[in-house]
């Protein structure tokens, strides 16, 4: 019986350690989490413009973490697809984040001929490269106003022309704004008359950005396409659980389930890219 209670008071104490080690591990790697999270959405809202607490952010993470994990769990009665389901919910921000940025650049590329034509009209009427942009800023709104604001900012610290253009550049990385900017510089470089210039920038981008919007409407149906054959197996495999969930429940439940989710998983994202690419036509 000494024995015994011994092994059993050293099992006991063994398992306390583990399980404080292991929960000194778990609040350690949790607060790092908290750390990087909260630094890269600093950034990446101060990047969109968007003044929201990084902190609220994290939180509102952590709260669709939690909702994925319990509906999937109510859903599926299985932890496997809920752990899935809620480390997909994590990268959330990160998507969200692309998203909302690609959204913003399209945004500013298509005010950015009307915003050099009405530069143009200023200049004209006598006034200066910056006192055109600034009544530009004024009157603009979106990203184009705040890009160019931020510009004139740069303008008035002491930052040169060039580099302030540059910088612009470095926020909104985008062919169209580099022909712009690369227009601009040279045009000061060499004297030529700058309204002219912007205005020709500005006929050229309206052309551009309006054979895009041909190209685009004659390929929905090809995108609208991949969307669908995308979503068609996943729609049809929540159908076939409904109506048979014991034999769709070996999907999860059975190594070779795995396997056959791998291989559906990988064609639908190999079939998803290559219609992505064949719709996708850069002008």
């Amino acid at each position: 019986m000494t024995v015994i209670t011994l092994v059993a008071i050293l099992f006991a104490f063994t398992a306390a350690m583990l399980t404080y080690v292991g929960w000194q591990m778990l609040s350690k790697a949790a607060v790092s989490y908290r750390e990087n999270f909260t630094s890269q959405a600093k950034v990446r809202a101060a990047d969109l413009f968007l003044f929201v607490e990084p902190e609220k952010i994290f939180i509102f993470n952590i709260i669709l973490i939690v909702i994925s994990f319990l509906f999937a769990f109510l859903m599926f009665e299985s932890l496997v697809p809920s752990i899935i389901a809620a480390v997909l919910m994590g990268f959330f921000p990160s998507i969200s984040y692309k998203v909302l940025k690609k959204k913003r650049h399209e945004t500013f590329i298509k005010q950015l001929p009307d915003m050099l034509q009405s530069s143009a009209t200023a200049m004209k009427a006598g006034s200066s490269l910056n006192q055109a942009i600034e009544s530009v800023v004024m009157e603009e709104t979106g990203p184009i106003s705040q890009e160019f604001d931020l510009f004139l900012r740069e303008l008035r610290v002491g930052v040169d022309f060039n580099e302030a253009l540059n910088n612009i550049y470095t926020r909104i990385p985008m062919m169209d704004l580099k022909l712009v900017i690369s227009g601009m510089q040279i045009s000061r470089e060499i004297g030529g008359n700058l309204a002219d210039t912007l205005e020709r920038l500005a006929d050229t981008l309206r052309r551009k950005i309006e054979m895009e919007g041909k190209i685009d409407a004659l390929t929905a149906q090809g995108r609208a396409q991949g969307f669908v054959m995308t979503a068609l197996p996943i729609l049809l495999g929540l159908v076939l659980y409904q109506m048979e969930p014991e034999q769709m429940s070996l999907l999860w439940e059975k190594w070779y389930g795995w396997i056959v989710i791998a291989i559906v998983v990988l064609m639908e994202v190999m079939g998803y890219f290559f219609i992505r690419k064949i719709v996708n036509i850069d002008v």
